[in-house]
Order: C-alpha cells, then sequence, then structure tokens
C-alpha cells in the first residue's frame, strides 16, 4: 500500500533548522485508512514564526494549524483518533485542557499530554494526531 503526501498552504510545515531548506519531513502521510499528522505548533502559516501570546493563543494557532492539515488530507477533528502533546510548562496544562475541550467540542479522542521542550523558542505546545478516514 503506497503512503500519499498531504500538504496544506494553511498550515507551515515544521521540522526545519534552517528557513532557506526544506524541511525533512512532511505535514502529513496518509497510509491506509489512516492519516498521520506531524507536530504542530503555533507557528503563523504565512511567516513561520511564532505567534505571540499565552497558551491560549498558542493552542488556538496550533490547533488551526493542525485543523487545516486534517481538512487538506480529508479529515475533521471527527476522525481523530488519537493525540500526542508537548507542553513546554506543565503549569500551563489547565488552561491548555480547557482551550482544547473549546476546540474540540463534542468531538472524543484519546489524548497523552507531557511536559517537555520543544525544538523552537517560544514554541509553548506541539500536537500531532492520526486520524481514521473511513
Amino acid at each position: 500500500m503506497p503512503k500519499q503526501i498531504i500538504s496544506s498552504s494553511k498550515a507551515p510545515t515544521t521540522g526545519f533548522t534552517d528557513k532557506a531548506k526544506a524541511p525533512p519531513i512532511v505535514q502529513a502521510i496518509k497510509a491506509g485508512p489512516f492519516l498521520y499528522v506531524s507536530g504542530q505548533g503555533p507557528l503563523d502559516p504565512d511567516t513561520k514564526e511564532v505567534v505571540a501570546g499565552d497558551i491560549e493563543v498558542q493552542t488556538r494557532r496550533t490547533m488551526a494549524n493542525l485543523v487545516a492539515v486534517l481538512e487538506a488530507g480529508g479529515a475533521t477533528l471527527a476522525n481523530v483518533v488519537n493525540m500526542r502533546v508537548c507542553l513546554r510548562d506543565t503549569a500551563d496544562f489547565p488552561r491548555f485542557n480547557e482551550t482544547f475541550r473549546d476546540i474540540m467540542g463534542e468531538h472524543k479522542t484519546t489524548r497523552t499530554c507531557i511536559g517537555g521542550t520543544p525544538h523552537r523558542k517560544g514554541v509553548n505546545v506541539e500536537i500531532d494526531c492520526v486520524a481514521y478516514l473511513e
């Protein structure tokens, strides 16, 4: 079964260390009935710069990027079966979780949320996901 690379101009491709070079990853890959979305962060899709703001602002931008990639792959939040979240500061969890709840609405998923250090300065949240397409 061949894999299909998915991309959206409405979200940045992360994973770059030098904006002048193409990143070594893609936004998403569709394989069989699954869509695997690379970690999205609070980056402006046009400038690839980190958006200023608190955890709520950064979570909303991150989720908007994630939704844009899902849509490019023919999915919505309703298709998501698993998410992984990395928070730079675990003290942000309560505000992150309420913002996440607001965005997800009635859509339920499994999720792991850990504290860690995202690779880019100023990024306080990163989220990846797997969506089931059938």
